[in-house]
C-alpha cells in the first residue's frame, strides 16, 4: 500500500509505502505550537520506505530536552510536510492530516499527557498512554 502525503497548494508530497512504523498523539507544547492545536497527531515511516517529490524548505529546532529536529515545508503555501527529530534519524514524523484520509490507522500511543488539556481524551482500544 502507498498513502500520499501532501501540503496544502500540492506542490510537496511524500509517497509512503508500506504501514506507519508508529502512529502517535503528542501533547508536548512544542507539538501544540507545531500544530496549532491543543496537540498533534503524526505517523512515523523509515525514511526509505517515504519518496519526496517537491521542493522543501527546512527549518531547525531545539527542544526543551536539548535534541533537534529539522521541519521540512513546502515554500509556496508554508505547510510543514514532515519532521525528522533526533534521536530517530532515520525515521520520518508525517502530521497524520497531511495525508486527508479518515481511514487512516489510528494512534497507538498517547504522550506527554501531563500537557494534555483537560477538555481532550484520546480513546480507543490498545492505546497507551504516557505521562
Amino acid at each position: 500500500m502507498t498513502r500520499i502525503a501532501t501540503c496544502q497548494c500540492g506542490q510537496l508530497s511524500l509517497a509512503c509505502d508500506g504501514e506507519p512504523a508508529r502512529v502517535s498523539v503528542c501533547h508536548c507544547l512544542d507539538c501544540q505550537k507545531r500544530s496549532g492545536a491543543p496537540f498533534a497527531a503524526q505517523a512515523r515511516f523509515p525514511a526509505e520506505q517515504v519518496t519526496v517529490s517537491g521542493t522543501d524548505k527546512v527549518w531547525e529546532r531545539t527542544a526543551e530536552s536539548g535534541n533537534t529536529s529539522e521541519h521540512h515545508f513546502c515554500p509556496e503555501c508554508g505547510s510543514e510536510v514532515w519532521y525528522v527529530a533526533r534521536p530517530f534519524l532515520e525515521m520520518m514524523a508525517i502530521p497524520v492530516g497531511r495525508f486527508a484520509d479518515p481511514e487512516f490507522p489510528p494512534p497507538e500511543y498517547s504522550v506527554y499527557e501531563v500537557r494534555r488539556h483537560p477538555w481532550v481524551a484520546v480513546v480507543g482500544e490498545g492505546i497507551e498512554h504516557y505521562d
